[in-house]
């Protein structure tokens, strides 16, 4: 199952077309299904994203029965219905999981500092993190953990929706129509989850060497 799943995800184009000439229609609704879920339940972050965004955009650059307006409205509803979903399953059991003082994982302490968090940086982590996979399936649920306020929350999904995938999709329409780009799309779909599994990447060598530099001033301290 998991060589299937590896192969979905880095073989997307190929798929993405069989599917199509497959289901015609239905393909949208296929489409809305694996964007919901992606980013709507905690349990689905290994789906593709940003990738399936990108390949569906190149497709419907060379295949006049696939709109490019229906994938574009109905993608940003599943995005920004996703995320809401997912903030309401986190605000939900937020509070019936974190019920322990002594509990060192789901401690009470943990969801003030997730809530104090959203208050501050809320807004910007729900853009930056629509980007980045696996993280962006958990910000929403960790949001409705935190009791982030639901209008902003609401404001910033809307907004985080939008960009990523009107950027993502249109992005493999205009680039898609190049011949290299059209004829490599596999190798695209490469790089595109290279770049964007580089923040986290980099973000945790940062913090590694931060902590091995900050240990002999401490200790002097």
């Amino acid at each position: 199952m998991l060589e299937n799943l590896i192969s979905l995800l880095l073989h997307i184009d190929v798929y993405l077309n069989m599917i199509v000439s497959e289901y015609g229609f239905a393909t949208y609704v296929i489409l809305f299904l694996v964007i919901f879920c992606e980013t709507g339940l905690v349990v689905t972050p290994f789906l593709p994203g940003d990738s399936l965004l990108f390949a569906t955009g190149a497709l419907a650059a060379s295949n006049d029965d696939f709109s490019i307006r229906i994938l574009l409205v109905s993608l940003i509803i599943a995005a920004v219905l996703g995320n809401k979903v997912n903030y309401f399953i986190g605000r939900f059991v937020g509070p019936k999981i974190f019920h322990s003082q002594q509990s060192w994982l789901l401690n009470k302490k943990h969801l003030a500092e997730a809530h104090a968090f959203y208050k501050k940086h809320g807004g910007k982590t729900i853009i930056l993190a629509r980007f980045i996979p696996i993280i962006r399936t958990f910000v929403p649920f960790v949001a409705g953990i935190g009791c982030m306020p639901l209008k902003t929350f609401t404001v910033f999904n809307a907004l985080s929706g939008i960009f990523w995938v009107s950027s993502l999709l249109y992005a493999g329409y205009f680039l898609g129509t190049i011949p290299w780009v059209s004829n490599n799309l596999n190798i695209v779909i490469y790089i595109i989850v290279a770049v964007s599994l580089l923040p986290p990447i980099l973000t945790f060598i940062f913090q590694k060497i931060k902590s091995i530099f900050m240990k002999p001033a401490d200790k002097k301290q």
